[in-house]
């Protein structure tokens, strides 16, 4: 694998923040949260408060003039916005001249289609045509084949860590030669399987979660997509694009403790932070904030601060989870907080952890309260998966 600086030449987001990087550093700038009550999910469990994205699936259509009659999926909707923005951000108008990868990371894939379909499909054959969408796959070609011209599309599944996993993979297939450009990230919409699911592992909070408290109790679950578009720096300047910003290191790393829970001593994250710092040649010390995974849980709160305590011993750089605005959005978590970590490294900030009241007893640290104005040279982003497949990426300037 060659040694190649890779670059990020344009980036794309909506989440319960609202559509683009602007609504959405604004609202991280104000400490303005995105949850709120279930209002497009049709759930029995409305004590569960989420980050939805504020469209119905006919409002997402017509912004993307999508017509009404086109199968297609609310995960592939949310896709399609935020690899928009990140295309036309990168200037990637025609790219047919350039080996173009589209890597995506989802776990639910067309999965609510499935959830409103599924008794026409055992009693009639009405709507069978949803059946083909509702693999993960499908919805990234979906995704792809609204823009065409792609060389390569790919779709990473590793439950929360799957986003960050497109994102190395990308990395990857520029420095192998295998393509010029990557546009990684991942999308995930809301479903009942997601609410049920956690909500059986007891790991909901029916109040907005609060990472890293003494007191909490669970997650919210979120929905949305984000990408970056990838490329060599050699590329960017043939192309005259102005790189935002480096992937500098990345890594991942799989302890296999449990298939839902933390390991207790955070094995996985401290190899994957430990690894991404190696690649980037930096120090612990380095690193002037963590963009944790955070989710608010007990178990993963206490894994990711041992991993933590473990790597940085009595220099622990500024932490915080940014879950409390946008929700868990699980698959696509890595790319939508690799995005809030690159515009906290362009425009000079820490987002705050919202809700925090009570330092926990086991850590050595409480995360930043309050958005705090600061240069910064190295923000580290974590997603860690179910089965401990943990990522972690390293963003520069």
């Amino acid at each position: 694998m060659r040694q190649q600086t890779i670059v990020i030449t344009g980036v794309g987001i909506i989440s319960a923040l609202g559509t683009g990087v602007n609504n959405t550093l604004t609202a991280l700038q104000n400490g303005i949260s995105g949850i709120a009550p279930v209002r497009y999910l049709n759930t029995m469990h409305h004590h569960f408060p989420a980050g939805e994205v504020k469209y119905s699936e006919d409002e997402l259509r017509a912004l993307l003039h999508i017509p009404k009659g086109q199968i297609t999926t609310r995960t592939s909707l949310l896709g399609i916005a935020a690899a928009k923005e990140a295309l036309e951000t990168a200037r990637l108008v025609d790219f047919s001249r350039l080996r173009v990868a589209f890597i995506s990371g989802t776990t639910v894939g067309g999965m609510e289609k499935t959830e409103l379909h599924y008794l026409d499909f055992l009693d009639n054959d009405s709507k069978n045509e949803y059946i083909a969408v509702h693999d993960c796959g499908i919805c990234t070609e979906m995704i792809a084949d609204y823009f065409g011209g792609f060389s390569m599309v790919a779709t990473t599944s590793t439950a929360c860590s799957s986003a960050a996993n497109a994102i190395i993979l990308g990395a990857n297939l520029i420095k192998e030669g295998r393509v010029d450009i990557a546009v990684a990230g991942g999308s995930e919409c809301l479903t009942k399987f997601h609410l049920n699911g956690f909500n059986t592992l007891k790991i909901l909070d029916s109040q907005p979660c609060r990472p890293f408290d003494r007191d909490r109790a669970g997650l919210n679950l979120g929905e949305g997509a984000a990408y970056v578009v990838l490329e060599s720096a050699e590329s960017a300047v043939q192309r005259n694009v102005p790189a935002v910003c480096r992937l500098s290191g990345y890594a991942n790393a799989c302890d296999a403790y449990h298939q839902t829970a933390s390991s207790p001593n955070g094995e996985g994250a401290y190899l994957a932070m430990q690894q991404s710092l190696d690649m980037a040649a930096i120090l612990p010390q380095d690193i002037d904030y963590i963009n944790a995974h955070g989710t608010g849980t007990p178990n993963n709160d206490l894994s990711e601060g041992i991993a933590i305590m473990r790597l940085f011993g009595n220099n622990i750089p500024p932490v915080s989870s940014t879950k409390p605005f946008t929700g868990h959005t699980t698959s696509a978590a890595g790319g939508v907080e690799a995005v809030i970590s690159i515009l906290a490294l362009q425009h000079c900030f820490i987002p705050a952890n919202l809700n925090f009241e009570n330092k926990s007893d086991e850590l050595d640290f409480k995360p930043v309260t309050q958005m705090v104005k600061i240069n910064l040279k190295h923000v580290m982003s974590n997603s860690f998966g179910f089965g401990g497949n943990d990522s972690a990426l390293i963003f520069s300037k």
